[in-house]
């Protein structure tokens, strides 16, 4: 140990110490990027890549141009008017009742811009237990990721940037 200190000693006064080099031999490992001591062996299966003016896009490529839904790993189209708030009921959040377990949070992506959801709403989503974030479309999917890549129990409702009509297959 003493060995690898004074090569240490050495290689930070010749300007080029790299942060494992205070490690025993045997533990040295140079994977050439960062690792994330978070995350798991296999990758949350729903992550979101970024938010443009056509939809959600997620990390496999998938644009989804409509509302939808995240819960445990799988995504849900969402049938909501096409107006925020208005005509909305706790009907749009039913869901919310067959999952068990149900989410811890649930994150609520409004859009452009965050507004928040009518009170009859916010007290339907509490009642069952599920803490509830109001946000923008765009920090709520950031703060999905995040959540579910530490492997929190984790749900988010999305409204898309630029609404747009939901089409229902025949």
């Amino acid at each position: 140990m003493q060995r690898v200190l004074v090569q240490s000693y050495r290689a930070c006064r010749a300007g080029s110490i790299r942060s494992y080099q205070t490690q025993p031999p045997g533990l040295r490992e140079n994977h050439g990027a960062f690792t994330n001591i978070l995350a798991s062996e296999i990758p949350p299966p729903v992550q979101v890549s970024q938010i443009t003016q056509e939809g959600i896009q997620l990390a496999d490529g998938l644009i989804l141009p409509s509302a939808c839904i995240f819960l445990e790993g799988k995504v849900f189209l969402w049938d909501v008017p096409q107006s925020l708030w208005d005509g909305w009921s706790k009907d749009r959040f039913e869901i919310f009742e067959t999952v068990v377990p149900k989410p811890d949070i649930l994150l609520l992506g409004t859009g452009a811009s965050a507004s928040m959801p009518p009170p009859s709403i916010r007290a339907f989503l509490n009642g069952m237990g599920i803490q509830t974030d109001i946000m923008d479309t765009r920090n709520a999917c950031s703060t999905y990721n995040l959540l579910a890549e530490e492997g929190r129990r984790v749900a988010a409702a999305l409204l898309p940037i630029q609404p747009q009509a939901w089409s229902k297959s025949k």
